[in-house]
């Protein structure tokens, strides 16, 4: 977002979300006891991670978890496909003192559900930054390996609660921009992040095969 040509997260955030789809199958090339992980990525003020991702690992299919401060929390029921399309929401609930993960395939309408709660009052519910890429955990060697799915990610939205007394009432807005991260320890990626789009006023884009000098995954 911008403010006079200043970058800002927008205030009273408290959902994230957006759609994952899976448009090609390109092959499991991950190395053993390894895994990468499809970001949906929020941070609180306290910099605490709440995540929905999709983590493809050397030993199977790809999955999608619920994580919570780096501990991964659930794996949901819904499986990726290739040639369908997931909705992906982070919510939070203050009143409730829990966050809410929700994932549903927009192909069948299966959906999935995962609550946290969280007992520690001192956890502050808004968001403050929110980021989307890939993640590469490498654990026999140092240097990143090919993407295992083809994937476009579209509709990119933050939620704020226009209701108090509900915390599901939310309204979901386009961001105008997306930021580059410039904290990858490798010099190139095995990937490439094409097709920037405005669909429907919500930016689009691309994740496949190639390479790229950063992993672009900031909002």
């Amino acid at each position: 977002m911008q403010n006079n040509d200043e970058t800002f997260f927008p205030n009273r955030v408290t959902s994230i979300s957006d759609v994952i789809s899976i448009v090609s199958d390109l092959g499991n090339h991950i190395p053993d006891k390894s895994w990468m992980l499809y970001l949906l990525e929020a941070f609180n003020s306290q910099q605490i991670p709440i995540e929905l991702n999709l983590i493809c690992s050397f030993n199977d299919d790809g999955k999608f978890h619920a994580i919570f401060g780096g501990v991964n929390r659930y794996e949901f029921k819904v499986k990726p496909l290739v040639n369908h399309s997931y909705l992906r929401q982070i919510i939070m609930e203050p009143a409730k003192h829990r966050v809410l993960y929700h994932l549903n395939d927009n192909t069948t309408g299966e959906t999935d559900s995962f609550v946290l709660q969280i007992d520690d009052n001192s956890f502050d519910f808004s968001i403050v930054q929110h980021f989307t890429g890939l993640e590469w955990h490498n654990r026999v060697g140092s240097t990143p390996y090919p993407v295992r799915f083809e994937a476009e990610i579209s509709h990119l939205s933050y939620g704020i609660n226009d209701d108090p007394s509900d915390v599901l009432s939310l309204i979901y807005f386009p961001y105008n921009q997306l930021i580059k991260n410039q904290k990858g320890l490798a010099r190139a990626y095995p990937v490439s992040h094409h097709s920037y789009e405005i669909n429907d006023g919500y930016i689009t884009y691309k994740i496949g095969s190639g390479e790229h000098d950063r992993d672009y995954r900031q909002v």
